[in-house]
Parts: C-alpha cells; sequence; structure tokens
C-alpha cells in the first residue's frame, strides 16, 4: 500500500492511526487508491453541510423595504 501511495512504511501507519501531521495530497491519493473518492467530493460539497447553511439563514435579513423614490 505504501508502495501505490508513493510514501514510506512509517508515514502508512501515521496515516492508518489518524495522525493529524500527515499532508492532504497523502490523504486525497489514499482516497483514489481505496476507491472511495465520491466521498471526498461529497465532503466538500456545499448543499450537504447543514451547518453552514443554517448559519447563513440567520444571517438573512428579517425585513427588506423598498425605496419609494
Amino acid at each position: 500500500m505504501a508502495t501505490r501511495l508513493f510514501v514510506s512504511r512509517d508515514n502508512l501507519w501515521r496515516l492508518e492511526r489518524g495522525d493529524p501531521t500527515i499532508s492532504l495530497g497523502t490523504m486525497a491519493t489514499t482516497t483514489f487508491v481505496l476507491q472511495l473518492h465520491n466521498r471526498l467530493a461529497n465532503l466538500a460539497e456545499s448543499a450537504s453541510d447543514a451547518l453552514a447553511l443554517s448559519l447563513d439563514e440567520e444571517r438573512l435579513p428579517q425585513r427588506i423595504r423598498l425605496d419609494r423614490s
């Protein structure tokens, strides 16, 4: 697996243990090798981020007044 990811066995071990210092590129390559790249794409999808959508709704103005000019 380390060979397929182009990383050392130590890096692979750290990745498996959930070490936060592993590079994002290594994690992305791992998702492609394990054919989990669809999950990675869904992670960045804004429509599935319920917290961000609710925060955006709270920031909307309660009432909009039109200018009468």
